[in-house]
């Protein structure tokens, strides 16, 4: 790809979208440029990515065709402010914060631009990620057959309308967490019947992992391959009918539903 990528801000979901994009080679090193506050984070990212990373946005803004403004929701404006003048005139401009509309991005920047909203996860760091995006009505075909290479360098993409984006946090974006927990407590239930720490925590993750491939690869319903699993009077379905019985289901819409509301409250 014949094209510059900038971030602005360089935590860790940048580098782990920057990693994705370097290894699946859509552009090569002297084609990324990035902007980071900390010296520290300077330093890691030049020395684990071989970018130049620097702590001017214009130099960045400046530099970039397609451009990432991965900062935290409250600090987009200021941000927008100090660069939108430095901009090229055909850049694409991609936000990765929750809350942040197209709308909001359009009269920030003050004038035409190209816009797309994403909600990337955690797991773009191996490879694996999941991105949900929206784009506004100035990209072209070719334009956005780029970004969907792009966002599909570091795990799968989908595009959806952009009123479904405040959704996207609490099911993809978020949920990685609740994912790490659920992993955590497995490896502490093993644990409580004697399988080591390590081997616990290997055990636990590959299962995830596993169900998850089943889910994707199969086109079963969840509930199909849960019911798959739990032999009549087994103990599948003794563990499972536990978890009801203790609200599993309706703990994590509970969380779902909260990370909803907050995500909404970002953008006001």
């Amino acid at each position: 790809m014949k094209k510059t990528i900038g971030f602005i801000g360089c935590g860790n979901m940048a580098q782990a979208i920057l990693g994705g994009i370097l290894k699946a080679g859509i552009v090569d090193e002297r084609a990324v440029m990035t902007s980071a506050k900390s010296a520290a984070t300077r330093k890691k990212v030049s020395e684990d990515f071989h970018v130049e990373c620097t702590k001017d946005n214009l130099a960045v803004a400046e530099f970039s065709d397609v451009l990432f403004l991965s900062i935290k929701p409250d600090q987009y404006k200021q941000v927008i402010s100090e660069v939108k003048d430095a901009v090229k005139e055909d850049v694409i401009v991609v936000t990765m914060a929750a809350g942040i509309t197209l709308e909001w991005m359009e009269v920030q920047f003050g004038k035409d631009i190209k816009l797309v909203r994403t909600m990337p996860n955690t797991p773009s760091l191996v490879g694996e990620g999941m991105t949900a995006y929206c784009v506004n009505e100035r990209l072209a075909d070719e334009e956005l057959a780029d970004v969907s290479v792009i966002l599909g360098s570091f795990g799968k993409a989908e595009q959806v309308d952009e009123n479904l984006m405040d959704a996207i946090p609490a099911v993809s974006g978020s949920s990685p967490a609740y994912v790490f927990m659920f992993i955590e407590a497995l490896a502490d239930g093993a644990v409580l019947q004697g399988v080591p720490r390590n081997q616990a925590y290997e055990l636990a993750a590959q299962a995830v992992l596993g169900a998850a491939k089943m889910v994707l690869e199969t086109g079963k319903h969840p509930g199909e391959l849960k019911d798959a699993v739990c032999s009549p009077g087994g103990a599948t379905i003794e563990a499972v009918a536990a978890l009801e019985k203790n609200g599993f289901k309706g703990a994590i819409l509970t969380a779902m539903e909260a990370c909803g509301r907050k995500t909404k409250s970002l953008g006001e």
